[in-house]
């Protein structure tokens, strides 16, 4: 209830461009990454963190950031945030040029733009509550003084923490101080908030309740960028990045094959082939050798029998997320069905039949899911030519 009267009654300036410096085009990506490389240089040489990332996050996303420790995580996030910068390529959040601000530039648009809520809160120990959620907001000459007290009270109060306001951070728990830090991460009312592993010093009822906070702001429009280990909230956000060695690892390879390792997905993203087709260009055509494994990422694709008749017959319906082709990739026969585009064009990312077959070879737990579907594939296919009989 707090929350929504908070940022209902916030008019929010940027959406048609203000003195932060944000500006909406359109549909466009709220925050960009364009062919992002970090290198660092240390005694033993240099390291490559990331390694040409392409990246787009849309308004009022909220995304998890998710991948091994030393996959380029907290660098990918530094990249956004400032707190680093890039060795090549370009970094824009909501048009501004962050990789060509000077230092000063940055920590202004920083605190204006951007709400960090850090896995060790970071709050200031000999301040209260209090005044560590108002500290942003001095900082960047935010609101007038008594409106800053106001404000300060007014989210203190949406993170259930009003009756502390006084106390230090040493007089709280770790969840509390939690809720503090994302107090004071929305004080100048940023657009977006950047969060690195904000539960991870938390049990999992307080990390639960920290991670709905951030639901709500999503919710509310928010920009919500968040880095964590924690499987189970990582498939409650809008969207899954996923970074192996420096590198995003293709999306719908992640939903359609999850039995991989993050190094075999990342395989995976280097081989596949994106294709689109017209609506209704058949994809599959049943009795042909070759087929390939087919991911759908956009549009929806039919499966199709013959009639004894010579009339085609739609007995399934795939989307983006789901795959056709497994049957004949995994026993290398020929086609079972047609697969055709419907009616719209259709989107798709293709395996070779070797590169699935070497896959499978060296995933045995994907081995066996896909053994269990293609047995249930025949049969259905078997069911339905029944049916027709």
């Amino acid at each position: 209830m707090m929350l929504s009267k908070l940022f209902k009654s916030q008019v929010r300036e940027e959406e048609s461009g203000n003195g932060n410096g944000f500006h909406v085009n359109g549909n466009g990506p709220f925050i960009q990454l364009n062919q992002v490389v970090k290198t660092f240089k240390n005694a033993a040489g240099e390291f490559t963190v990331l390694k040409g990332i392409d990246l787009d996050f849309y308004r009022g996303e909220f995304v998890g950031v998710i991948g091994k420790s030393g996959s380029g995580k907290s660098t990918l996030i530094n990249m956004i945030t400032g707190i680093d910068r890039p060795t090549s390529g370009e970094v824009f959040v909501g048009g501004v040029a962050v990789h060509k601000l000077t230092e000063n530039q940055m920590a202004i648009w920083r605190g204006r733009n951007l709400g960090i809520v850090f896995q060790f809160f970071q709050l200031l120990p000999t301040l209260s509550l209090l005044e560590n959620v108002m500290l942003p907001m001095d900082f960047c000459n935010m609101y007038t003084p008594s409106e800053r007290k106001e404000r300060a009270m007014m989210l203190l109060e949406m993170v259930e923490m009003q009756d502390h306001a006084n106390k230090l951070p040493t007089a709280i728990s770790g969840g509390q101080q939690q809720r503090v830090a994302i107090a004071r991460a929305l004080a100048n009312d940023p657009p977006i908030l950047i969060a690195d592993e904000p539960t991870g010093n938390l049990d999992s009822k307080t990390a639960d309740a920290v991670f709905v906070m951030f639901e709500n702001l999503a919710r509310q429009g928010k920009t919500i960028v968040m880095v964590t280990h924690d499987s189970a909230l990582a498939k409650r956000v809008t969207r899954t990045v996923l970074i192996a060695d420096g590198e995003i690892v293709n999306e719908w390879v992640a939903k359609a094959l999850p039995t991989l390792t993050h190094q075999q997905m990342l395989k995976v993203t280097h081989q596949i082939e994106p294709l689109s087709f017209d609506p209704g260009q058949t994809i599959i055509q049943e009795g042909e050798a070759g087929t390939q494994f087919y991911i759908i990422t956009k549009g929806v694709v039919e499966v199709v029998l013959k009639r004894p008749g010579g009339n085609d017959v739609v007995v399934a319906q795939m989307g983006p997320g789901q795959y056709v082709g497994e049957v004949e990739t995994f026993r290398s026969i020929k086609a079972i069905a047609s697969v055709r585009a419907g009616h719209a064009p259709v989107e798709a990312i293709a395996l070779e039949p070797e590169e699935f077959q070497q896959l499978i070879t060296e995933s045995q737990t994907t081995r066996e899911v896909m053994q269990d579907i293609v047995e249930q594939r025949e049969q259905e296919n078997i069911d339905h030519r029944k049916e027709k009989e």
